[in-house]
């Protein structure tokens, strides 16, 4: 089942034993306070009961338990904003013509639905292009306005020899040598010092000295700014808060976002060239990376502002699929920094959610390892017949329903 990162934070407190409750118990209670309406507030009595049923419902197939009907979640894409006369360009530059879209979809196709659709979209387009931002085209940047989605632009953002490094110290690495390269505006970052070297007071005009020149003030500004946009984004979020989802009786599970250690790497800083090199030519410095990129993820979710209102750990995987590499080099390279992370959340009760793009017929078994009910499995391109036979003991699983065949195929198609 799909979690939502945009659900509102529900402020929870943990219980006072919660270091001393097993996985098991604190899973069972995210779950309850899923189930609970306590301090949820709806438009009806209807509303709270429908609340009631579609949430037991969802509960039942992560316990991998039958439910009395199967859930529906559809990848409906950017189908919304299509219907209602929304772009994929307003998703960047107006959000809330993007909400009230999806608000008409809900209102429409709702009752059908177990899942509430969010308005979804990108990131604020103005505050990224205020600071430059070199990983991503979107609609009006770098490709047209009319387009329908946006473009991942893959680099090698991390030298093969900047290992040492990013090992070392991976915050004074991403500070003075990665943001400077990824954001344009934040280049003057690599004027710094480490900041680990203020030790006296004799130290803070040396390692402060660049905030007097001109290029960082200018840099402080932009900063300034873009955070201006984000505010306005996060107050539109905050006004619909997912379209009124959860107050008509649709639940809204919080999810923390998690990344494959393997896909950090090849994805955001060495590019899929550079990563599939280093598995041959550099596989310790590797595998260290891995293993410090893995604490960084764990650490990054354990202080996430959802970790105490949270059931799901939300990951997409991306190059641990069948054709990507080997078995042998998925069960060395890619799956035990992964399980690692996955290990160190389940102890905090988190039910671990995959969307595996790809296919993954070759490594069912190896990632069937995980206590019932733990892990769940969105599958883009695998056999979920053997799937099921293979996983269907232990996790919930959904998936080769492509968005595109929703948006665009019949009604036959998509039945089919």
């Amino acid at each position: 089942m799909m979690g939502n990162r945009n659900a509102p934070v529900v402020q929870t407190r943990l219980p006072e034993n919660w270091a001393q409750m097993t996985p098991e118990e604190k899973r069972t209670h995210r779950l309850n306070n899923y189930l609970s309406t306590e301090g949820k507030r709806f438009v009806s009595p209807e509303a709270e009961k429908a609340y009631k049923v579609r949430a037991q419902r969802i509960v039942d197939v992560l316990n991998v338990r039958e439910p009395d009907m199967v859930p529906v979640n559809l990848p409906i894409g950017n189908l919304p904003s299509a219907m209602f006369g929304a772009t994929s360009h307003d998703s960047f530059y107006d959000p809330e013509k993007v909400a009230i879209a999806a608000q008409k979809f809900n209102e429409k196709y709702g009752e059908e639905l177990e899942v509430f659709v969010g308005g979804g979209g990108g990131s604020p387009g103005r505050a990224l292009e205020i600071l430059d931002y070199k990983l991503y085209f979107w609609p009006g940047h770098g490709i047209p306005e009319d387009a329908t989605g946006w473009q991942y632009i893959e680099g090698e953002y991390m030298t093969a020899d900047e290992y040492d490094d990013l090992i070392r110290d991976p915050s004074d690495f991403w500070i003075r040598t990665y943001l400077p390269r990824v954001l344009g505006a934040l280049a003057p970052l690599r004027m710094f010092q480490p900041f680990t070297n203020i030790t006296e007071n004799v130290h803070v005009m040396q390692i402060l000295n660049p905030l007097a020149t001109p290029a960082m003030q200018e840099m402080l500004q932009k900063m300034i700014d873009a955070g201006k946009e984000i505010q306005k984004t996060s107050q539109v979020m905050a006004k619909y808060a997912g379209g009124g989802g959860l107050a008509h009786g649709f639940p809204m599970m919080g999810s923390i976002f998690c990344k494959a250690p393997f896909d950090t790497i090849g994805d955001t800083l060495r590019g899929t060239q550079g990563i599939m090199f280093d598995m041959y030519r550099h596989p310790a410095k590797l595998m260290k990376a891995l293993d410090v990129v893995a604490d960084l993820t764990i650490a990054n979710a354990l202080k996430s502002p959802q970790f105490n209102s949270a059931v799901m750990a939300g990951y997409p995987l991306h190059k641990g699929a069948d054709g990507w590499m080997s078995k042998k080099q998925f069960d060395t390279f890619y799956w035990p920094s992964l399980k690692k992370v996955m290990d160190a959340l389940i102890k905090e009760g988190l039910i671990q959610r995959h969307f595996a793009e790809g296919g993954m017929d070759t490594r069912l078994e190896s990632i069937n390892v995980f206590p019932r009910g733990f892990v769940t499995w969105h599958f883009d391109k695998t056999d979920m017949f053997r799937a099921k036979k293979v996983l269907g003991d232990n996790c919930c699983i959904q998936g080769n329903v492509p968005s595109s065949l929703t948006i665009s195929g019949s009604p036959k198609d998509v039945k089919e």
